[in-house]
């Protein structure tokens, strides 16, 4: 586990540091692109930080068996997005109540890409979580609604032109080997409401549970892994939180809860932006569905035997399906 000296040099400099006493493997880039190194230092303005190391060769295999040419240039993309977010939007307006990481610097390479990042976990946000309890998913989605107030009508410059890893355009191979021949017809419907429906924000893109950390409390969050944030509709960043964070058999009692306490806290961040928020919702809340279809057709192509396909998931599409008829 090592840095190359050329990066080891910028850190020190960056952050007035004497050396590098340590490093810890936090985990591995997904797909096998590189990793996660928390990096101990001495006697500067911070004693670690967090570095993402993403190796720019295409990786040997993926875990679903995706490995082609459009999906390695689609991944190098998503971290040229993650770092121009970071330069360019990330110190716009965060607060507390929607914490992220501040950006140090990138480092790039022919053949490495590299962000060095503020550590959350000195931060005041030390935990990860797999699971989490109701107020817990909910301290999440007070992130989200903050996040999507902030920037409401913000044009996606540098980063996705239509926010989330699973958008439509970007997954031809996955649509391809979808079989459900009801949501495939259906799809380019479902993509189209989705990209048109007014009050268009920047979504984070991959809001899983994974990506967020706790402050020791669980009463509030800080948000990471920017790579697929771009302009989309707020349902997009809500359903793909509430499929990490909430078990298939309890989706049909706590979703409904989680959907509404969103457009609560949505509704009180728009009290200090120039929206109304009720206006928000009117729009957004009947998007649920059809959000959680769009979502459904990728998984559906992608790992057609995902936990993430069960009953709920399916009767939401069903409903989908049936409500496209009042779009023109």
């Amino acid at each position: 586990m090592t840095i190359s000296k050329q990066l080891e040099t910028r850190l020190l400099t960056a952050t007035n540091s004497k050396a590098i006493t340590n490093f810890e493997l936090i985990q591995g880039v997904w797909g096998g692109y590189g990793q996660l190194l928390r990096v101990y230092l001495s006697a500067g303005s911070v004693n670690s930080v967090v570095v993402k190391v993403v190796n720019k060769p295409k990786p040997s295999d993926h875990p679903k068996g995706w490995n082609s040419d459009l999906s390695h240039q689609r991944k190098l993309f998503s971290y040229q997005v993650e770092s121009h977010w970071y330069a360019q939007y990330a110190s716009l307006q965060h607060t507390r109540n929607c914490y992220l990481p501040k950006c140090l610097f990138t480092d790039i390479s022919d053949t490495q890409h590299c962000l060095v990042l503020e550590d959350l976990h000195a931060s005041g946000f030390p935990v990860s979580k797999q699971t989490c309890t109701v107020e817990e998913a909910k301290t999440c989605l007070n992130w989200l609604a903050e996040f999507h107030v902030l920037h409401l009508q913000r044009k996606p410059q540098g980063l996705w032109p239509i926010g989330s890893y699973w958008h439509l355009e970007t997954r031809p191979d996955e649509f391809e080997n979808l079989t459900d021949t009801s949501l495939r017809k259906a799809a380019y419907k479902i993509d189209n409401i989705l990209k048109q429906c007014p009050f268009q924000t920047l979504i984070h893109g991959d809001a899983k549970l994974a990506n967020f950390c706790f402050s020791e409390s669980g009463k509030s969050v800080a948000a990471v892994d920017f790579q697929y944030i771009g302009q989309g509709c707020g349902m997009k960043d809500v359903i793909l939180f509430i499929s990490s964070a909430v078990n298939p058999e309890n989706c049909e009692l706590h979703a409904p809860l989680l959907v509404e306490h969103y457009f609560v806290s949505l509704k009180k961040a728009a009290l200090n932006s120039e929206f109304d928020g009720v206006e928000i919702e009117k729009v957004w809340r009947p998007l649920y569905s059809i959000a959680w279809a769009d979502f459904q057709r990728f998984v559906k192509g992608w790992s057609p035997t995902h936990w993430k396909i069960n009953n709920y998931t399916e009767e939401l599409t069903k409903i989908a399906l049936r409500e496209l008829d009042e779009y023109i």
